[in-house]
């Protein structure tokens, strides 16, 4: 069996709320009784992109396990190589594998320097379809990025979701393997599928976005601080069945 912890959109700013809001989920993850196979962190993990962000996330998001992070649109290419994985500063696209005994982790770059909406680039995705034509078939396979690549039929948040989705969903479709794609920036526990396969968004751990049906006349409007933290936990059992757990943090 594997068991991913995943959070997402931690947005450290510097204040001591979004530090707070992060300590409380990561304690709580790293205070619970079991050896998770990862701890997934899909993206807006500062919130203006500063090195000084990137610091305080360094220490509040030192797992005792294996940490697979990944940029979001709020993040800087350059100061997050730098500060979150000791590289040398580069602009290009953060793509990552992880290849663990019983699992893939595909950690793909769905940011748009300077834009808020996410798009995989070209080379991305030839990444990618090289790593998924590199596992075998019987290993899982994770796919992982920040924008979601779906529809939430919410006026706030649909404009500024993954472009060109159908692109990554006859990818996805191709390969059997990929036991589910995972995802944040909607700030909201959302459970679908693309491209045959599972789909998951982990909820944001410094808000929370309104459901499409609550007033709002902005994306301003529609994001919820007074809500709880909180994240998800998904498993991969031996019978090849996905499930996730959304857990609140109070």
């Amino acid at each position: 069996m594997i068991v991913i912890a995943h959070l997402s959109d931690t947005h450290l700013d510097g204040t001591p709320r979004s530090i707070e809001r992060t300590r409380r989920v990561a304690e709580f993850v790293d205070g619970l009784p079991y050896d998770f196979d990862a701890v997934l962190i899909t993206g807006d993990i500062a919130d203006h992109g500063r090195a000084a962000e990137y610091e305080d996330a360094r220490k509040l998001l030192d797992f005792r396990h294996t940490t697979l992070i990944g940029p979001g649109n709020h993040d800087d290419r350059a100061e997050f190589r730098r500060v979150l994985l000791d590289e040398p500063p580069s602009t290009a696209p953060i793509n990552q594998v992880h290849r663990t005994p019983k699992a893939v982790y595909a950690l793909c770059d769905s940011t748009i320097p300077g834009e808020d909406a996410g798009h995989l680039a070209d080379e991305t995705l030839d990444w990618l379809a090289e790593v998924l034509d590199d596992t075998p078939a019987e290993v899982p396979v994770f796919v992982a990025f920040h924008h979601q690549p779906i529809s939430l039929h919410h006026a706030g948040i649909d404009p500024i979701g993954l472009r060109e989705p159908d692109r990554l969903a006859e990818l996805v479709g191709r390969h059997p393997n990929i036991a589910a794609v995972l995802c944040g920036h909607c700030h909201a526990a959302v459970a679908s599928d693309f491209g045959g396969r599972p789909l998951r968004a982990a909820p944001g751990v410094v808000s929370s976005l309104k459901l499409p049906w609550e007033p709002g006349e902005s994306l301003a409007d529609d994001i919820d601080y007074d809500t709880p933290p909180s994240l998800a936990f998904h498993i991969l059992d031996d019978d090849g069945r996905f499930l996730t757990y959304y857990r609140v943090i109070a």
